[in-house]
């Protein structure tokens, strides 16, 4: 790493924090200097494990709560680096998805996203800072069976340039990440999934799962948040409106 991965001093919010890439980049953002992270999740429980230096505030709660974001609000001012990256999943081809269902997957997803993104603009607002917006392969390749979910991360990569758009003249930058498969909680939603762990185990399912990747491989949490931290560090200084694809080439 160099230099300018260096986050000393700064603050920072990360959303779905108490696992998988939220976690990881909360805990990178921690070993490299963030004296103030805001770690939002449903799982209290997880975000209790965390184990991190420096002053540290855990959010219990859902970003689809728009209560959530009027008490959080006058706490962020000041923030520097925001990680929108909450998320949930969702299957099934778009002609047997109830309505219900398709609004469970955007109230998080869409709508917590959007309110999670415009609390931190207001929080740097006057001062700069950056941003991500975890969006999803899924989002710009079609995928049959998880149309709310790849429409949701299509929308959010949309909605991350549109905000750097407007807000690069106060030196905020906004940009998403587009993981393709990594090994993360969130597959667990899924019966298929859960079906096939059963048959042959979580590794050899994650194998299995893979082999549509020209690289073979799914990714690790940390990978993503290397490549977050990256785009939310001096080193992207002049990267705004970007929406970073690492799928170890899905998308070929």
């Amino acid at each position: 790493m160099t230099s300018a991965y260096c986050f000393t001093g700064r603050s920072a919010l990360v959303t779905g924090a108490a696992s998988g890439i939220g976690a990881a980049a909360a805990k990178a953002l921690a070993a490299r200097g963030a004296a103030r992270l805001f770690l939002v999740d449903i799982d209290g429980a997880g975000l209790d494990a965390l184990d991190l230096p420096g002053e540290v505030h855990r959010i219990v709660g859902s970003v689809a709560d728009e209560a959530l974001w009027q008490a959080l609000d006058p706490r962020l001012a000041g923030l520097d680096h925001a990680l929108v990256n909450a998320g949930i999943g969702s299957g099934g081809p778009i002609a047997s998805i109830s309505l219900a269902e398709w609004r469970r997957v955007m109230a998080v997803n869409l709508d917590g996203a959007f309110m999670t993104l415009a609390s931190s603009l207001r929080a740097m607002e006057q001062r700069g800072g950056s941003v991500v917006v975890v969006a999803s392969v899924t989002g710009i390749k079609p995928v049959p069976g998880i149309g709310p979910y790849g429409v949701s991360k299509a929308a959010v990569a949309h909605m991350a340039r549109i905000a750097a758009a407007e807000n690069a003249k106060q030196g905020i930058r906004v940009n998403a990440i587009a993981p393709g498969g990594v090994d993360t909680a969130i597959w667990e939603s899924g019966a298929d999934f859960t079906a096939l762990v059963a048959a042959i185990g979580r590794e050899a399912t994650i194998k299995a799962m893979a082999k549509t990747t020209p690289l073979g491989r799914f990714a690790t949490s940390e990978e993503m948040a290397d490549s977050i931290l990256y785009l939310l560090s001096d080193a992207a200084s002049n990267i705004t409106g970007h929406v970073m694809v690492s799928d170890g080439g899905f998308t070929l």
